[in-house]
């Protein structure tokens, strides 16, 4: 089965495409008008129809559709359509139209829209037809899924359509207000349900991860062989195995093939969204089945507890359960081996129960090691039989060796440790005298810094006196220039005072004598005018 490819999300998908095939030059108007495209058929209310823009005008757009038949796209409509689909509509140019009615006059009332529209159901009924996966954008939401765009039509997505995990996503398994996280995400979905007269469009994102998961199923399922190993994830867990995600199939493992312990449940080791690595150890195309297993990738510990046992070795084991063909012992490795009836007595009986209860601690023999079967065989009658008598002897030399070299190791051990000790106590004793060492001389360093701590202070004080003494000289020295000087200005305050008395003797005897000179003027003046009189 070959992947259908995915049609990318668009909000108008391409037109249809013209009459004409490909490589034909494009006919006049006068030819389509001519032509046998527009006949005379009545031209039908509800059908689509192929038709030639004559006149656009306020009214609307005029279309003729053949036999001198025009219909009008109302202006109003060409409100609602895109400037794109608007620059489409000129003169000349061939649309599809669909007749929504006639009016009184027998005028076909159409529709571009609707035209479109139409075109939109018939390639979702070929996405439909053909299986092809399509990839929407979602759009809204409300109480019963998601609302997707299909061109200009819009597809419903229901909630059981939609992938738990995407709901998860989302916010809620159901619907919520959560869910407007979903919007603007896309979605591949198939399409299963195409109704137009219902206005009926269903898409399903289930029905896509379907088909997808069995085509990846399919290549999986060729490319995987026996043997490999692959990292998955663990998708499901069930009472019979845990279901791993392999890179879009789905492979089994069973529970035995979980763990080399037994579990009663895979949740006791597993949990979903876990990374595992397995092994593939079945691959069924017949039957589309992938078996895995995880504990291959594991080391037995079954084998690697056997492989420290021997056949003849005694041992001791705890009689776990009894069955009617024998016994069931843990050994103290841990493992489990069977004591078959005939193996427990040198008298015949009926039941296990007659020598041996459960709990009971015995001592036993090994008879036989089935690695590839996991069994242990065990023997309590063959316990003291002279035909292990050498085997015996043997292990018993062998513990006695065991014993003695660990003994030894221990001796070398303990004397080891001794020197080790002796070493340590030593290195101690220099570390202690290191560091009354360095006491010593901390506590000389601190005893120096001391005294050329006080003899720095003694030198303060010292020099603090000084300066005060040079302070109190200075301010004698002082004292003594101020007196001088106050003497002085008085000595001189004295002199200026002795000055200004004889200034102003010197000025009175001046004005005498100016006043002397004055009346002698004035005395020869008046001879004068005597005189000449």
């Amino acid at each position: 089965m070959m992947m259908q490819a995915l049609e990318p999300a668009a909000t108008d998908p391409e037109p249809r495409p013209a009459t004409e095939e490909e490589g034909q030059p494009e006919p006049s108007m006068e030819e389509l008008l001519q032509s046998e495209t527009f006949s005379s058929a009545p031209i039908m209310r509800g059908r689509v129809y192929r038709g030639v823009i004559t006149t656009v005008g306020d009214q609307g757009i005029w279309v003729n559709l053949g036999s001198k038949v025009d219909g009008l796209i109302p202006a109003e409509e060409l409100e609602n359509l895109s400037e794109e689909e608007r620059a489409k509509l000129v003169e000349g140019a061939e649309v599809s139209v669909f007749v929504e009615k006639m009016d009184a006059n027998g005028t076909p009332q159409l529709s571009y829209r609707q035209a479109l529209e139409q075109e939109d159901w018939e390639r979702a009924r070929e996405y439909m037809e053909s299986g092809r996966l399509y990839r929407a954008t979602i759009e809204s939401y409300n109480k019963g899924g998601v609302v997707v765009r299909f061109g200009r039509l819009r597809g419903f997505i229901p909630v059981s359509h939609i992938l738990r995990a995407h709901r998860v996503m989302w916010g809620s398994v159901t619907p919520s207000p959560a869910w407007k996280n979903a919007v603007g995400d896309e979605i591949v979905t198939k399409i299963v349900e195409v109704e137009p007269n219902r206005r009926r469009l269903i898409l399903s994102e289930r029905a896509a991860a379907r088909e997808a998961r069995e085509i990846l199923k399919n290549k999986i399922l060729e490319r995987v062989k026996v043997g490999d190993i692959i990292e998955g994830r663990v998708t499901r867990l069930t009472n019979f195995g845990a279901f791993v995600d392999l890179g879009g199939a789905d492979g089994l493992v069973h529970l035995s093939e979980i763990s080399w312990e037994h579990i009663r449940h895979p949740s006791d080791v597993l949990e979903e969204g876990q990374k595992v690595k397995v092994k593939v150890i079945e691959v069924n195309p017949e039957r589309r089945r992938i078996g895995l297993s995880i504990r291959q990738l594991q080391e037995d510990p079954w084998k690697v507890k056997a492989e420290k046992l021997r056949v003849g070795q005694l041992v001791r084991g705890t009689i776990t359960r009894l069955e009617k063909y024998g016994a069931f012992a843990r050994l103290e490795n841990g493992l489990e081996g069977l004591i078959h009836i005939s193996e427990i007595s040198h008298r015949r009986i009926e039941h296990p129960k007659e020598v041996l209860k459960e709990g009971e601690e015995v001592t036993l023999r090994i008879i036989r090691i089935e690695p590839e079967r996991r069994r242990i065989g065990l023997s309590v009658k063959k316990v003291d039989s002279l035909a292990y008598a050498d085997l015996d002897l043997q292990m018993a030399l062998e513990e006695a060796d065991a014993e003695l070299a660990a003994a030894r190791a221990e001796a070398e051990a303990e004397a080891a440790a001794q020197e080790t000790q002796a070493a340590a106590e030593s290195a101690a004793q220099e570390a202690q005298a290191a560091v009354q060492e360095a006491q010593a001389a901390a506590e000389s360093a601190a005893q120096e810094a001391q005294a050329a701590v006080q003899e720095a202070q003694a030198a303060v004080e010292s020099a603090a006196q000084e300066a005060e003494a040079a302070v109190q000289e200075a301010q004698a020295a002082a004292e003594g220039a101020a007196q001088e000087a106050e003497a002085a200005v008085q000595e001189a305050q004295a002199a200026a005072e002795g000055a200004a008395q004889e200034a102003e003797a010197a000025v009175e005897e001046a004005q005498a004598e100016a006043e002397a000179a004055a009346a002698a003027v004035q005395e020869v003046a008046e001879d004068g005018e005597q005189t000449e009189a």
